[in-house]
Formats: structure tokens, sequence, C-alpha cells
């Protein structure tokens, strides 16, 4: 499969877990309502961190769960999948929340500067770790797919590393820019 029919399936499961946080009740989200907790705490302690921190934070976070998601990908697909539909979900959760409780312009104001470089690095990482895990797992099973497993993975490799650059804008923006726009 093609790298654009994966970067295509990372989009439509992250886009099925938006859907699901944006129409998942504060009630039914027991998860979600934990996770929504544990960010609000993280983002009281992050206050409190020189800039510079906060910045290593974001950005180690950010490439460290879709080196982890790659790394893990050939065990069926499974963490991409997960990923991908987790944190469209919370995403989701998180925008219908703040959309009760301020406005539209605040919404965007918080998301779009460093979601623009975020949300698509996180799918084309996410992409990679689909289109990976596949390749091994059919060159585990299928002998004539072991030849076209190097070339495969370097192929991989390169758009993994352009995803990995966007994060670091992504962090940047997030960390310097983001808390000037909203209060």
């Amino acid at each position: 499969m093609s790298y654009k029919r994966w970067l295509l399936v990372a989009a439509f499961l992250f886009i099925i877990g938006l859907l699901l946080g944006l129409t998942t009740t504060p009630g039914t989200a027991s998860l979600l309502a934990e996770d929504m907790a544990a960010l609000e705490e993280l983002a009281g302690i992050l206050v409190s961190l020189p800039k510079l921190a906060v910045f290593l934070l974001i950005l180690v976070k950010n490439v460290s769960a879709v080196l982890i998601s790659f790394a893990l990908s050939p065990i069926f697909c499974l963490v991409p999948v997960v990923a991908l539909i987790f944190n469209g979900g919370l995403l989701g959760f998180v925008s219908a929340r703040v959309l009760q409780e301020k406005s539209l312009g605040y919404l965007l104001a918080g998301l779009l500067p460093h979601g623009i470089f975020e949300l698509p690095a996180l799918i084309m990482g996410e992409a990679v770790a689909l289109s990976f895990g596949t390749a091994v797992f059919l060159a585990l099973f299928k002998k004539e797919r072991r030849k076209l497993f190097l070339p495969h993975l370097r192929h991989n490799l390169r758009y993994l590393i352009a995803a990995l650059a966007l994060f670091l804008p992504a962090a940047i923006i997030e960390t310097y820019v983001t808390p000037l726009l909203i209060p």
C-alpha cells in the first residue's frame, strides 16, 4: 500500500476518534475525564516551570509517543491505531468541553497555532507506524516480501524524520505563542 493510503487510513482513524470525542458526554467518558483531569494537573505544574523545560517536555513527549508507536507497530498495528483514535478522541472531548465553557475563538487560539504542525506530525508519524508494522508482519509470513523490507524501512524512516521534525515548531509555538493567545 502506498504511503498516501496510509496517510488516509491514519487521518480516518484520527477523525473517528475526534467524532467519538465530540459526541461523548462527560458521564460516559470516565477514561477521557480522567485524562482531562491529569492534563489540567499537568498544566498547573507546567506553568511553574521555566519555558525551556516546558518546551523540552512537550517535544520529548510528542517525539517519544510516535517513536514508541513506530517500534511497537509490528504487534498487529495496535499501538498506532489506538494512538490515533485516542488522540482524536481526547482532542474532540477537550474541544467540546472548551466550547461549552468558552468560545470557538478561544478554542481556535489554543489549538491552531501549534496544531497546524502537531496534528500533521502525529498523523504522518502514525501513518509511518502503520506502514512499518504491516511491512514487518508481511515480511514474517511472506517470503517474497522479505527482500522488500529494507527498502520499505528506508522509505518509512524518511517520512518518520519529517514527522518528528514537525514536532519542533509545534513545541516552540505551544510553549511560547499559545500562552500569549489564551489567558
